[in-house]
Formats: C-alpha cells, sequence, structure tokens
C-alpha cells in the first residue's frame, strides 16, 4: 500500500554534491597515535571522568559516566594508555576547550567483556538506562541522549515510528552508505525502539535521489515484515527537498502532523529517530558495544571523497590526509555547507556529532559578496520551513530588541540556512539569529544568577533576623526564670514556719537582729541608722549564720574552752 505524503512550507533545492563520496564502500580509517576523546560530546552536561592520567584502559571501557538527567556516557575508542585528563580545543567555531580524555593506543585493540543486553526481560526504565550508560545519542546531528526519546508519552504506546534517512544536506551521504551496507542491522535497532515504544508502525523516510539505499532496505524490510509476521515496516520515499531530513519536516511529509515548537512529538503519537542511531541501538543492544565510532564522510575539496568508520578522537586531519586534500584547500567544515561549523583547526577530533569533514577552498565555496541592505522582498520568508517571516526577526535581531524577535517565534528557527540562500541581498540572516538567541541565553543566564544571588541576599536578612529575635526570646526568658526564682525565694521566707527546727532558725534570727541594732544605739545612740531594710536583713542573717555554728560547735569543745 502506498503512503500518503504531506508537504511542508518552503524548502530549497541546492547542489548536492554527493555522488562523488558513495563511489566506494565504507572504510575503516585507522587508529591515530593519540586519541582525544572530548567528555562532553551530547546535549545536556558534561559527564565526570572516571579515569586519571596513568590508568589502562580497554575498548569499549567508560571512561565518562553520565551525570544529571540529561547527559550521555562517554567510552575509550580503543585499547591503551591514559596520558592526560585536560583541557583541549574542542570542534566548535567558538574556538574553545574543553576537558578531554587523551589516550595513547597500545595496539592490542583489546575489548571489554561484551554481552548481549536482554532488554524483554528488563524494566524500561533499565533498558533506558543501559542506553545512557552505552552512550547512545542521536547521530543526525542534534546529539541529543536517545534514551530520553524512548519514552511513549502519556498514552504509554506511539502511532508511528520514524526512521530519518532522508540526509537532505549536500555532500552528506554517511546515512546513505550505511543504508546501503548495513541495512539488516539497522532494522533490527528500529524493531527494538519499536517495541521498546510500542509503536504501530515503522515508516522509514528516503530521499528519492537514494535509489541504491532504497533498494537495499525495502529488501531488508520485506525480511524483516515476513520474520515479524505483519506489514509494521514501510520504506517511503520522499521528494529531494532540502530541508527534508529535519525532525519535524520528516514527520510532517510522512504523516501530516505538525508538532508545534517546545512541544513533544510523542504527544502526537510520533517519534523519529536517525538510521544510524537505530543502528547504534542494534550494537548496544544485540552485541554489548557502547557507541565508540561512528561513519564520517569526507568530501569537498579532496581528490578521494569516501566514507570512514572513524574512532572518536581521530584528529580530523588523519582523515583528511586519506582522501588526498587539493593544495589550495583552506578550511575545513564539520557537517554541511549549510548548516555546518567552521573548525578552528584540522587537529580537532571526532566527535559524535561529526557526520561529515567537509574541506574547503576558495574556489568551492567563494567569499561571500558584500552585505547589502534588506529590501523586505520576503523570499526569505517563502522557503522557511518552519513558516516564520526571517526578515521581521533579522531586523530586530541587529537592533538588538530581542524580545521584539521572540515575538516573532525567534527559537523556532532551525537554522537551516534557507533564508540566507535565497537572499538577494546576500545577507547572512543565520547568523544573526544565532547572535540573537546567544545573547537572549546569556542574559536568561544573568538573570537566573542575578536571582540567586538576590534569593541568597534575602535569606541572609531572615536568618539574621530569625537569630536576633531567637536572642531576644532567650533573654526574656533568662530574665523571667531570675524574677519567678527571686519571687520564689520571697515566698519561702515569709511563708509561716512548719517545724521546730524553723521556729528556733527564725529566733535566732530576730535575736541577732536585736542584738546588731542595739550595738549600733550603743555606737551611734543619736542617728538614725543608714541601712536599708534589706541591708539589715542580710546583717541579720549573718548573725544567725554565725550564731547557728556557735551552736553546732559546743559539743566539740572542751568543757575549760
Amino acid at each position: 500500500m502506498l503512503q500518503r505524503l504531506f508537504g511542508f512550507h518552503g524548502g530549497v533545492k541546492p547542489a548536492y554534491n554527493k555522488e562523488a563520496s558513495t563511489t566506494q564502500p565504507i572504510a575503516v580509517a585507522p587508529t591515530p597515535t593519540l586519541l582525544v576523546i572530548p567528555l562532553h560530546q551530547s546535549i545536556g552536561g558534561p559527564p565526570r571522568p572516571l579515569v586519571a592520567a596513568g590508568d589502562r584502559v580497554f575498548k569499549g571501557q567508560r571512561i565518562g559516566a553520565a551525570d544529571g538527567n540529561v547527559s550521555s556516557a562517554v567510552h575509550a575508542s580503543t585499547s591503551g594508555t591514559v596520558v592526560a585528563v585536560e583541557m583541549r580545543l574542542m570542534p566548535h567555531t567558538s574556538g574553545l576547550s574543553a576537558l578531554c580524555v587523551v589516550i595513547e593506543p597500545d595496539g592490542r585493540d583489546e575489548w571489554i567483556v561484551r554481552q548481549p543486553f536482554d532488554f524483554r526481560a528488563a524494566a524500561p526504565h533499565q533498558t533506558r538506562d543501559y542506553l545512557r550508560d552505552a552512550g547512545v545519542v542521536g547521530l543526525g546531528g542534534a546529539v541529543f541522549p536517545s534514551y530520553l526519546k524512548l519514552t511513549a508519552g502519556k498514552q504509554g504506546r506511539l502511532d508511528t515510528l520514524v526512521l530519518n534517512g532522508a540526509e537532505c544536506e549536500p555532500f552528506i551521504t554517511c546515512d546513505d552508505v550505511l543504508m546501503r551496507e548495513r541495512a539488516e542491522a539497522i532494522l533490527k535497532g528500529a524493531a527494538i525502539m519499536r517495541e521498546m515504544l510500542a509503536a504501530g508502525r515503522v515508516l522509514i523516510g528516503i530521499e528519492d535521489n537514494k535509489l541504491q539505499a532504497i533498494a537495499a532496505m525495502e529488501v531488508a524490510t520485506r525480511a524483516a515484515n515476513q520474520a515479524a509476521g505483519d506489514e509494521a515496516m514501510q520504506v517511503v520515499s520522499v521528494p529531494t527537498r532540502y530541508p527534508a531530513g529535519g525532525a519535524k519536516q520528516l514527520i510532517r511529509v510522512l504523516t501530516g502532523i505538525e508538532v508545534p515548537h517546545g512541544e513533544r512529538s510523542t504527544e502526537y503519537g510520533v517519534q523519529c529517530f536517525n538510521v544510524g542511531t537505530a543502528y547504534a541501538i542494534y550494537e548496544a543492544i544485540e552485541l554489548g558495544q557502547p557507541l565508540i565510532s561512528r561513519i564520517v564522510t569526507v568530501a569537498g575539496n579532496v581528490g578521494n571523497a569516501r566514507n570512514f568508520e572513524v574512532l572518536f578522537g581521530t584528529p580530523m586531519r588523519d582523515l583528511i590526509a586519506l582522501c588526498d586534500p587539493l593544495p589550495d584547500s583552506d578550511r575545513v567544515i564539520m557537517g554541511g555547507p549549510m548548516m555546518g561549523l567552521l573548525m578552528p583547526a584540522n587537529s580537532v577530533p571526532v566527535v559524535k556529532a561529526t557526520n561529515c569533514i567537509l574541506v574547503g577552498s576558495k574556489k568551492l565555496f567563494p567569499p561571500p559578496p558584500p552585505e547589502m541592505p534588506c529590501i523586505r522582498c520576503g523570499e526569505c520568508a517563502k522557503v522557511c520551513p518552519a513558516d516564520l517571516q526571517p526578515f521581521e526577526m533579522y531586523w530586530f535581531s541587529r537592533a538588538k530588541i530581542f524580545g521584539k524577535a521572540q515575538e516573532y517565534h525567534l527559537f523556532d528557527c532551525i537554522e537551516c540556512g534557507c533564508c540566507a540562500y535565497v537572499c538577494p541581498s546576500r545577507i547572512p540572516l543565520v547568523d544573526y539569529y544565532r547572535f540573537a538567541k546567544s545573547e537572549i541565553w546569556a542574559r536568561e543566564v544573568e538573570k537566573e544568577s542575578a536571582d540567586q544571588a538576590r534569593e541568597r541576599y534575602e535569606f541572609r536578612l531572615l536568618r539574621e533576623e530569625r537569630e536576633r529575635q531567637e536572642k531576644a526570646a532567650k533573654l526574656a526568658a533568662k530574665t523571667a526564670a531570675g524574677r519567678e526564682k527571686a519571687a520564689a525565694a520571697l515566698a519561702e521566707a515569709q511563708k509561716p514556719a512548719a517545724t521546730p527546727e524553723e521556729d528556733a532558725k527564725k529566733a535566732l534570727i530576730a535575736a541577732a537582729l536585736e542584738r546588731a541594732r542595739a550595738q549600733k544605739e550603743q555606737v551611734q545612740p543619736e542617728n538614725v541608722s543608714d541601712l536599708t531594710p534589706e541591708q539589715q536583713a542580710e546583717v541579720a542573717a549573718i548573725e544567725a549564720r554565725r550564731a547557728e555554728i556557735r551552736e553546732m560547735a559546743k559539743p566539740h569543745l572542751r568543757q575549760d574552752d
């Protein structure tokens, strides 16, 4: 049964330049003399290093543990010795450095103990944790941890699992050759995902310019359906138009469902994975192998474009050298010409996001003509696959009125480059959008830091006020206790005697008071005593105590004393 196809807004048809790198089978790139493996290779938090300099590691050994809810583990690409865990240059336009594990291979290529994972006997969360620790991420470019996407949503099941084999960007052919050569393994991975997501069907979308890949996947699909006893898997040829390989665009083409920005496709009964991700899940579950390599296209200004299976951490220059780069090569781009990133040096390592190494030159990619003023022709809006108004976002991004840019749904932009491709004024529109997004993110981080500082300051004031109140309460309680004690003593003194001993003690006190008064009258018969009643009572108490001591001492004194 033919699958009905839908369209998406916009899109362009650039020169694809894919033929040169598909004439040869996948080659295995040699192991370099030194592997520089960045710990942060996916969206989310950077993994925690698990090794130190001097440690010996095996191929597939975990060297970075997932840290946080959105993170993915990293593994040693081969066996060898950890030379250092240090900051190294990252494969990013910014030229920034990040923490990397540097491994010197020993040439033995010794694996860890590998064994299949029985996902049917495990709970769903255990399987997801296993894939997280296996380092499986999306290999279509977003490198989002795959275990987070293997949740069926609120309904507990999906209608459709979409396998993305469109690969629409020029020069890139890694998915094409993977489908040609490893179709059966891809579908085994798709079957695992289908079972985990309880998906009703699997649609494999491939652009109609990949005839060999379509043929290979159709053969494997028929065999998979026959083995499963149903017709759940189907290969669908989609029109060649950039960016048909975008997840939302392919979902729209295959199902007619348009997923709004900020919402999960699982809430609409559909989920999308790259064919390379399906292959990685197959290797992790069925073979017990973590993600330590991927297929990489090397193309552009080279004499022998080709696809390689490359260990993560391999320097890009090593791969370029295998493809006979031309003398006028002057740049290296990771990705394609539409969405790729210019590398700060050709020594940066291959990572999980590296689907293509595009060697450039002034002849292949001429310098852009001078930027001209926007004429508001609207051509950018016609080709925008997200159905936005790029010229409005441009004006507000350029004027740094970021709030208005957000009102025009700046963050719905997928940065595909279609707008800049057709702009007659040669305005690098995507650069302006990236600038605006980074500024908004920076301000959000700054605002969050300021809010946290304000909360800490308010909490400190609250703590200090609480401590003052506690001290005042303690002082008041102590004062009240002293008053109560004094009142109790006074009441005790005024209480009538209950025993002869107390009567005798009071008589002694009274006698002592009388003697003291008489003595004072003898010394100062005409003067009124200067002692207060309290002082008189204290003197009387002293005299009484003396008299009591004398009485107690009488039995111990000799008769002649």
